[in-house]
């Protein structure tokens, strides 16, 4: 009987899940290790069946009614002979109401180390492999890893690195180490490119082989539960376009014409506001409004449908009553590349859901693609499109896609003002029709977008943006602020695997495999774009060692708890270092062991000069991965006819230019929240922008950015060791 076949068999007996004798053939088949043992239907055919089997025995039950045998008492144990393994069966025969219908004899497996290894389906991703310790004890400790299948061995030893307790199974305390190439082969051979999962597919919803005992030269699966579904498997919709993605996308972002629906002549509405912002923002193309009955909207001549405009329509811009966008789209005729509908009352609520999906086949009919609805609109400096009021016009190098239109609006105008360049920003709303996933390949192949930022509560095809983010082989940093992870529990599960595999569990196995790094609020998104933007990635050397120098001896000890807590140290300098920083005799209460602190009187020595010796002692000597000066503006106002903080800024300035690639270079420039500091710090931020340095407003934020360079640079160091 091959795999499929024994599938397929439970599931016509109307089985929600696979004996485990069934489930042992089944790992067999792909070569994993399972004890050798036998199914007898009763104690009286004991004797004749274990024959060929080695003591000592284990017994389990056998019934399409019991998933947890250990729970009821189904289990026995260390059984040294076939007497033993009869009176065992004839107890559990006595009391045992179920619909027993036989039992499993096998040899026990050898000692070892107890592991769990399991897998899910995730609802977005697909398969997801577990990796745990602690056997039946697995969701009391929760020390457990996930990836997303098919995996590779470099996947397999990374979810090894990644549990706490993993030092156990190198040896600890005396006893002996265990084959981790064994563990691995079991992930692979269950998760991997020709794995179990990867070749069935469909039929199994939850797989848990717990335990699976490990020992010095392999691992045996001493038990196998697969929960079964009719699901077929991953259905996610495969794109069909004819044109390559930038050709595709290019009326989106530098749209010639653009169609304005809902615009009034007798009053002011949420489209007239678009058409005002457009032409304040230096739109250059051509706007029609849309109109039945106006001949002049906005001083612009109006056309009654798209299709009687006098160019097609590379956008419309629509925000009008829900019930008439479907329509209005079918009678486009092929005139109409993408509709962006701002209009709410679809797929958000209830009553909407068919509605939505008339307008996205309505659309089809109509030649046209739909980006919403239940959105805000389009931000593209190099289209000269804008929805947000005073949005800057200078292009840059940062995509960002997001379901929230008002979380659109905050990552614009905040990133606004800490530095941030957009090459665009596509507020998607439901994501009827084009997807995250579907804008992430054009920013991916997009020549103008060097960073990806994405804002998701749905990804939809998730499965197409986990494989376009492996193909990319993190070719450009991808940030992921993902809203809605801990909404849905797997309470319900019946497996240890599916009750581990919580929401979060995929996006930390999706940042893991492919180098997207997560974030947790719209700051720290904002924050992490930033630090992509300015700084230049190394694969050679990923951040991790840190050198903090700056005024606030409390700032800088709490900093460096920060830091550490981020995986960064910020470690005492070796002894060549610190004794060329003595050497400097910087006034009484100066700290140079790393961090630096050096209070205002030490800064304003030399009119701030002092800075420029500080950080070539530091570049020379140090050699860190990363410097982060600190500077609390506050503290300099009252102190003495010196303002050094000019100096200061130039110090860091000219620090990186003379010594390029060697440390990155951040900037945290503190404020009091006066609005004379403020203005300061602006003007400060200014200057370092320009010159490739990044600010930030406290070390904490300045440290979670970092944070994200280093796990960007150890994935593309991975990647590099691996060709």
């Amino acid at each position: 009987m091959t795999a499929q076949d024994i599938i397929a068999a439970a599931l016509r007996a109307g089985r929600k899940s696979l004996d485990e004798a069934a489930g042992k053939r089944l790992l067999g088949e792909f070569g994993i290790p399972v004890p050798n043992g036998v199914v007898v239907k009763d104690a009286l055919e004991v004797e004749a069946a274990i024959a060929d089997l080695t003591p000592p025995f284990a017994v389990k039950v056998m019934s399409p009614d019991i998933l947890h045998k250990s729970d009821v008492g189904g289990v026995r144990l260390d059984l040294e002979d076939a007497a033993s393994v009869q009176a065992a069966i004839e107890e559990m025969a006595s009391r045992m109401p179920a619909n027993i219908q036989g039992y499993l004899v096998e040899e026990m497996a050898p000692a070892g180390r107890e592991v769990v290894i399991g897998a899910v389906r995730d609802p977005r991703f697909g398969w997801m492999v577990m990796l745990g310790l602690g056997g039946i004890l697995v969701e009391v400790l929760e020390d457990v890893a996930f990836c997303i299948c098919p995996i590779t061995e470099r996947d397999a030893r990374q979810m090894l690195a990644e549990l706490r307790g993993a030092a156990i199974l190198h040896g600890v305390r005396g006893e002996a180490a265990v084959s981790t190439d064994a563990i691995v082969e079991v992930l692979l051979q269950l998760g991997g490119e020709d794995g179990l999962l990867t070749t069935l597919g469909g039929g199994i919803a939850e797989v848990d082989l717990n335990p699976v005992i490990v020992g010095a030269k392999g691992a045996v699966a001493a038990d196998a539960r697969f929960i079964l579904s009719g699901d077929t498997g991953d259905r996610s919709p495969k794109p069909s376009h004819e044109l390559p993605v930038l050709e595709r996308f290019r009326p989106l972002f530098r749209p010639e014409t653009v169609a304005v629906l809902g615009a009034s002549a007798s009053s002011t509405t949420i489209a007239n506001t678009f058409i005002r912002r457009m032409r304040d923002f230096g739109y250059a193309g051509e706007i029609y409004p849309i109109h039945p009955k106006a001949g002049e909207i906005e001083g612009l001549a109006a056309y009654p449908t798209i299709a009687q405009a006098p160019r097609p329509v590379d956008l419309a811009y629509i925000a009008i009553g829900a019930a008439h966008i479907p329509d209005v789209l079918a009678e486009t005729e092929g005139r109409l590349k993408f509709a962006q509908v701002i209009s709410s009352g679809f797929g958000e609520v209830e009553a909407g859901k068919s509605l939505e999906a008339d307008l996205v086949e309505k659309a089809r009919q109509g030649g046209c693609r739909v980006i919403g609805p239940n959105c805000l609109g389009l931000y593209s400096p190099r289209g000269g499109v804008a929805f947000s009021v005073d949005s800057p016009k200078t292009a840059g190098g940062v995509g960002v896609v997001t379901q929230s239109g008002g979380l659109g609006t905050d990552i614009i105008k905040r990133g606004q003002w800490r530095g941030l360049r957009f090459s665009g920003l596509v507020s998607a709303g439901n994501c009827a029709d084009i997807t995250p996933t579907d804008l992430l390949e054009f920013y991916l192949s997009d020549p103008d977008t060097d960073v990806i930022g994405l804002y998701l509560e749905d990804v939809k095809d998730g499965r197409r943006f986990f494989e376009l983010l492996c193909d990319a082989a993190a070719a450009k940093p991808v940030v992921l602020l993902v809203g809605g992870r801990t909404r849905q529990g797997r309470l319900a599960a019946a497996s240890h695997t599916g009750a581990l595999a919580g929401d979060g569990r995929a996006w930390v196995a999706l940042s893991r495999q492919t180098g997207a790094v997560m974030v947790s609020t719209v700051d720290e998104f904002v924050d992490v774009l930033l630090a992509f933007q300015q700084l230049e990635l190394r694969q050679d050397r990923p951040t991790r060692n840190i050198v903090l120098f700056g005024n606030g001896g409390g700032t800088s000890v709490l900093a460096t708890d920060f830091f550490a807590e981020a995986g960064l140290l910020v470690s005492p300098f070796e002894r060549a270092a610190l004794s060329r920083l003595e050497g400097l005799n910087l006034p009484p209460g100066t700290a140079l062991a790393n961090p630096i602190d050096t209070p205002v009187g030490t800064l304003q020595q030399e009119n701030g000069l002092v800075a420029n010796r500080i950080l070539d002692i530091v570049y020379e000597a140090a050699a860190p991965d990363a410097v982060v000066m600190h500077l609390n503006l506050a503290a300099f106002v009252g102190r003495g006819s010196v303002d050094p903080v000019d100096n200061l800024l130039d110090a860091a300035v000219r620090v990186r230019g003379e010594f390029p690639g060697q440390a990155h270079f951040a900037l945290v420039l503190r404020s009091d929240g006066s609005p004379e500091i403020d203005d300061q710090r602006r003007d400060c931020r200014g200057r370092a922008l320009a010159a490739g340095i990044p600010v930030y407003d406290e070390l904490t934020d300045a440290a979670l950015a970092l944070k994200a360079v280093g796990h960007m640079e150890a994935f593309l160091a991975g990647r590099a060791a691996l060709t």
